[in-house]
C-alpha cells in the first residue's frame, strides 16, 4: 500500500519502497545476468514489477545454459546464475521477515524454506556478508531460539 512505502524496515538505511527497489534490484540482477549486460538499478517500483521480475527470471532460468553463465556476486566474487538464484533465495526469505515486520505482518517464515536456507548458506554467509558491510552484527539468541530466530539474528536482526 502506497502508505506503507515510507515506513522504516529493520534494514537501518531503507524504507520500504528502497527495500522493494532491492528487491527488484535482485530480479534484473539475476536477468541482466541471464542476458549478459549490465543490470538497471530501479527506483521507485512497485509489488507488481516485483511480481513481474520474477516471473521473467523463472522464464529465463529454462533458458538452456542459463544456470553456467557468471556473474558478479554483491559480495564481489564471481559465480554461476544457478549459485546467483541461489543467494538471491536467501536475500529475499530475509527480506520478506523485514518487510512483513515494517509493514505489520505476520513474520513466520515457512519452516521449510528457513531449513533450505540455513542449510545452504549459514553460518559462513552471515560472516562474509559482514566482511563485504552487508550484513550488520549478528544479534545473540538462546541455543533454545528457533531456527527461523537463529537465523535472523546471525542476519542482524533481532527477532
Amino acid at each position: 500500500m502506497a502508505e506503507q512505502l515510507g515506513l522504516p524496515t529493520p534494514c537501518s538505511e531503507w524504507d520500504v519502497q528502497a527495500l522493494l527497489d532491492h528487491l527488484v534490484g535482485g530480479t534484473e540482477y539475476l536477468l541482466a545476468s541471464m542476458d549478459g549486460r549490465p543490470p538497471m538499478p530501479p527506483t521507485g517500483t512497485t509489488a507488481a514489477d516485483y511480481r513481474a521480475g520474477v516471473e521473467a527470471v523463472m522464464n529465463g532460468l529454462g533458458r538452456p545454459g542459463v544456470l553456467e553463465r557468471t556473474c558478479r556476486s554483491p559480495l564481489g566474487f564471481e559465480w554461476p546464475v544457478g549459485q546467483a538464484v541461489a543467494g538471491t533465495f536467501m536475500d529475499v526469505l530475509i527480506h520478506t521477515w523485514d518487510l512483513a515486520r515494517a509493514t505489520g505482518q505476520d513474520t513466520n517464515l515457512d519452516p521449510a524454506l528457513v531449513e533450505a536456507c540455513v542449510g545452504m548458506f549459514f553460518p559462513e554467509m552471515p560472516e562474509r556478508g559482514r566482511e563485504a558491510g552487508i550484513v550488520g552484527p549478528a544479534v545473540t539468541v538462546g541455543p533454545d531460539a528457533s531456527p527461523q530466530a537463529q537465523m535472523l539474528g546471525a542476519m542482524g536482526r533481532t527477532p
